[in-house]
C-alpha cells in the first residue's frame, strides 16, 4: 500500500529514513503532436504524468496514496473478515499456494511488503519451523546411540526454533500494522518476527538485505508500480526471489461475467453490511480491474531487472503469482 513518502521503524533497526526519489527523467516530447505549440506540449504532458487512477476515478498522484491509506486504515480491523467473505475463503488456499511455490530453506530471510495482518508472515514461520523439527527428527534418528538425557538436552540447547529464519513485515499504514501485532500476539508468534513501517516505493532497508520478497495483493495499490518493483529488486540479495500475489484478468468469457457481477454488485454490499464501508470495497474492487494483465505485469517486472520472470494464473486467472530472480 503507497501513501505519503514517509515512514518509521518498528522493532527493528534497518538504515534509517528513506533515500531521497531516485530515477526521475525528462519528460521527451511526442512527435505525435506536430501542430501543438512545444510550450502546450509539455503542459499536456505534465499533466498527464502527475495524474493516475485511484479505482476508475483519476487524481492527482500526491492524492492518491493518501487516498489509499484511507481506505485500508477504515477496512483493517475488518480486512480478515471481509477477505474471507468476498473471497468465500479461498485467499487462504492461494496463500498457502504462496509459500508452497517459495520453500524457504533453513536461515532465509523474507521481506513481505504490504503483509500488515500478517497472513503471509505466519505462514511462513509455520512452514519454516516445520521443516526445522523435522531436519532435527531425522539428525536424532540417525543417533541411535544416544540416550533420552542426551536427546533432551539436544532439544534444551536449540535455542533458534526456525533455524536462523527471519520474516520483516513492511507496510505503510499504521492500523494494518497493529491489528497484524495483535494477532502476532494472539496466536503466539514472537521469534523471527519484526514489524516495520515503511513505503513500498522507499523501503527503509539496505541494498541486498533479503533473500525473499513477497507482496500478497498490494502492489495494485501502489502509485508508482514501476519504482516499488525497482526496490524490490535493490532490497533483495544476488540470486534473491520477488514473489507477487495479486488479482489478474479473468480470461473466460461467461467466468469474467459472473466475477464482473459478483464482484461490482455483491462486494461493495458486503462491505456496507459487514464493514459499514461501501466506498473502500467499492474502491478494492475497480483497483483490480485497473490492474495490468499478467503478460504486461511480467514485463514490468523484468524492466526492473529481474530475471527467469514467470507467472501462474489460478482459479481460472482471477490471481496470479509471480516470480523471478535477481542476478
Amino acid at each position: 500500500m503507497a501513501a505519503p513518502k514517509s515512514c518509521a521503524l518498528w522493532s527493528y533497526c534497518g538504515r534509517g529514513w528513506p533515500r531521497a526519489m531516485r530515477g526521475g527523467q525528462l519528460l521527451g516530447l511526442r512527435s505525435s503532436w506536430p501542430g501543438a505549440p512545444l510550450s502546450a506540449r509539455l503542459l499536456s504532458q505534465e499533466k498527464r504524468a502527475t495524474e493516475t487512477h485511484f479505482g476508475f476515478e483519476t487524481v492527482p498522484e500526491e492524492e492518491k496514496g493518501g487516498k489509499v491509506y484511507q481506505v485500508f486504515e477504515s477496512v483493517a480491523k475488518k480486512y480478515d473478515v471481509m477477505n474471507d467473505m468476498m473471497s468465500l475463503g479461498i485467499h487462504r488456499v492461494w496463500k498457502d499456494l504462496l509459500l508452497w511455490k517459495m520453500r524457504p530453506l533453513p536461515g532465509t530471510q523474507l521481506l513481505d511488503v504490504a503483509g500488515g495482518t500478517g497472513d503471509i508472515a505466519f505462514r511462513f514461520l509455520n512452514y519454516v519451523q516445520s521443516h526445522h523439527q523435522s531436519k532435527q527428527k531425522r539428525q536424532l534418528r540417525a543417533q541411535q546411540n544416544l540416550s533420552w538425557e542426551e536427546i533432551a538436552k539436544k532439544y534444551q540447547n536449540e535455542e533458534d526454533s526456525l533455524g536462523g529464519s527471519r520474516v520483516v513485515v513492511c507496510d505503510i499504514n499504521k492500523e494494518m500494522l497493529k491489528v497484524g501485532k495483535q494477532k502476532a500476539l494472539a496466536q503466539g508468534y514472537r521469534a523471527g518476527l519484526a514489524w516495520v513501517l515503511g513505503d513500498a516505493e522507499e523501503l527503509p532497508f539496505d541494498d541486498d538485505k533479503f533473500d525473499i520478497y513477497t507482496i500478497a495483493f498490494g502492489i495494485r495499490n501502489v502509485t508508482h508500480i514501476d519504482q516499488a518493483l525497482q526496490e524490490a529488486h535493490r532490497v533483495l540479495k544476488p540470486g534473491g526471489r520477488f514473489l507477487c500475489l495479486e488479482f489478474s484478468q479473468v480470461n473466460n468469457p461467461l467466468i469474467s461475467r459472473l466475477y464482473d457481477l459478483y464482484s461490482f454488485q455483491v462486494i461493495p454490499v458486503l462491505g456496507e453490511v459487514i464493514a459499514g464501508d461501501w466506498k473502500s470495497y467499492q474502491y478494492l474492487v475497480e483497483s483490480i480491474r485497473r490492474f495490468p494483465s499478467q503478460e504486461e505485469f511480467k514485463e514490468m517486472i523484468e524492466d526492473a531487472g529481474f530475471h527467469k520472470v514467470t507467472y501462474e494464473s489460478l482459479t481460472s486467472g482471477i490471481v496470479a503469482i509471480h516470480s523471478g530472480f535477481k542476478l
